[in-house]
């Protein structure tokens, strides 16, 4: 008997381009809010969206990685923003929770060796993890992210044919 877990088939309508696309609706607002000192001085930025179709259960982590999105000059980062992005995100992707909640409620969920610093989200099964900013400002920046690929997801499903029948609860 084969054991080998299959890969599973990840999101329908949240898929890659539409995660580039939820980016790329952001992008204005993220770039304003790194050049604010207020909100971070690094003047970088790391996004990493997971696919809402894959979870611990149906995949590994690097497997389930949908989408990511540097922002500023990798060349002159002064720390390790990707990596960091994706710990946020992984702790959000294995525990169901936005990070700020596992950080600050429910700490007993943290493993060792994960990030204890928020900036990730868990929204409607959307997980985005944001590095780069003060961790309030990532955890904004990765809202808005997931919202808007909540958005085009909406959308995708409205507009095309291969859709299931929304319109029949």
């Amino acid at each position: 008997m084969n054991t080998e877990r299959q890969p599973a088939p990840g999101s329908h309508f949240a898929d890659r381009d539409a995660a580039r696309q939820a980016v790329n609706l952001a992008l204005p607002m993220l770039e304003q809010g790194i050049r604010n000192a207020a909100v971070g001085d690094s003047g970088f930025l790391y996004i990493v969206i997971m696919d809402p179709g894959l979870d611990p259960s149906t995949s590994e982590f690097d497997d389930a990685i949908l989408y990511e999105h540097a922002i500023g000059d990798r060349a002159k980062w002064d720390a390790d923003y990707a990596r960091f992005a994706r710990d946020k995100a992984k702790v959000c992707w294995r525990t169901g929770r936005d990070g700020h909640t596992v950080r600050h409620v429910l700490p007993h969920l943290l493993h060792k060796g994960d990030c204890g610093i928020w900036g990730g989200v868990h929204i409607d099964g959307i997980v985005v993890g944001v590095s780069g900013a003060n961790p309030w400002y990532d955890e904004a920046f990765a809202a808005t992210v997931a919202h808007c690929l909540k958005a085009v997801s909406k959308a995708r499903a409205l507009e095309r044919r291969d859709a299931p029948d929304l319109s029949n609860p």
